[in-house]
């Protein structure tokens, strides 16, 4: 492995000191790399497929875990494997350092590493008038309410099958990859990041037996936005790992299912998912 395209958030790596010296080294062991910024100075935006160069054999991703959620979810279906370098806090999904780069890149140009399969999401909205287009996400699909400060009332189906109600602030529904973010915030289970399951936990809910739900990977989710008074003028917010925001009125729905595409990321130290969970729970302890 020799051709490597870097993804880097300048906001983090500033006058992209740390891009600069990846590429260096890469060319000084004979190999070719090439960049793009996916946030810079006037906020984020998408990588998009063209901007990877082809015959790119992995993806560095320069930032935290949040650039490389973004940066999976931007490229998932041309699978390329992507490896990322923390410059901020201790995350679960980047494993490298400032300081272990050139040992990653000479791991990397012998082929010692593996890739580990991850799980997207997929979702659209059905609204009164349209469809919208699907979005995928790494982490999570949120719907979280808009507006006043009010409880919304969320009916969920799985499969055409109605299931239950949430009153509540709104669902998260998460892969394994996202059970450490929002989903452990809310009090949802954490998962072992290549497992394949659906993560539906409530934020907020104004009953006292609400539990998060475990749904199989090839179930499909649709959650309606229900009436909860006769205004019905209750709204609420889709987000897919916090971007692309869609807005829902009474009676629209979203559904989500099981991403066509994976997250390919690859992995050389030996440290493993239980070993970066004790770590940080231990930080935040």
């Amino acid at each position: 492995m020799n051709h490597f395209f870097i993804i880097t958030n300048a906001l983090k790596d500033k006058e992209l000191h740390v891009t600069k010296k990846i590429i260096a080294y890469i060319s000084e062991k004979g190999g070719a790399a090439s960049y793009a910024a996916s946030v810079d100075a006037k906020g984020s935006h998408m990588i998009l497929k063209k901007d990877v160069p082809k015959g790119t054999e992995c993806i560095l991703v320069i930032g935290g875990d949040g650039t490389l959620i973004r940066a999976a979810r931007d490229t998932g279906d041309l699978g390329i494997p992507l490896i990322g370098v923390n410059l901020g806090k201790l995350g679960y999904l980047c494993e490298l350092e400032e300081n272990t780069i050139s040992w990653a890149i000479d791991e990397l140009f012998a082929n010692h590493y593996t890739v580990e399969d991850r799980m997207m999401l997929g979702g659209y909205a059905l609204k009164k008038q349209h469809t919208t287009e699907e979005h995928t996400a790494l982490n999570d699909i949120v719907i979280h309410r808009a507006g006043a400060l009010q409880i919304v009332n969320l009916n969920v189906s799985v499969n055409g099958e109605y299931l239950c109600s949430f009153k509540a602030d709104g669902i998260i529904l998460a892969t394994p990859t996202g059970s450490t973010g929002y989903n452990m915030s809310a009090g949802g289970p954490i998962v072992e990041p290549q497992a394949r399951m659906i993560l539906m936990t409530p934020i907020n809910s104004h009953t006292l037996n609400s539990r998060s739900i475990v749904i199989n990977p090839e179930d499909e989710v649709t959650i309606e936005l229900g009436m909860r008074r006769s205004e019905k003028d209750e709204q609420v917010v889709v987000s897919f790992d916090g971007d692309y925001e869609v807005k829902l009125e009474v009676g629209d729905k979203i559904v989500v299912h099981q991403a066509k595409d994976s997250a390919k990321i690859l992995k050389i130290s030996k440290i493993s998912f239980l070993e970066i969970l004790r770590k940080k729970m231990q930080t935040y302890t």
